[in-house]
């Protein structure tokens, strides 16, 4: 009886687990931290990032087929 409710419980855990990583729980204002801004203070501290140009280094040797 108690390795059932085990895994009933882990089942139960996997499931919140996976309801929260995908975004369900945000209605209840839980949400992972991939899903929210991230240090939005970084982003406020950018000067110009419209400058910022990233381009192919040539000087890489090329691959060999």
């Amino acid at each position: 009886m108690r390795l059932r409710a085990l895994v009933v419980l882990l089942v139960v855990a996997n499931l919140l687990y996976f309801a929260w990583a995908r975004g369900g729980l945000a209605v209840f204002g839980i949400v992972p931290a991939s899903m929210s801004q991230r240090e939005p203070e970084r982003l406020a501290q950018q000067i110009r990032p419209q400058l910022l140009n990233i381009g192919k280094d040539e000087s890489a040797a090329p691959a060999r087929p």
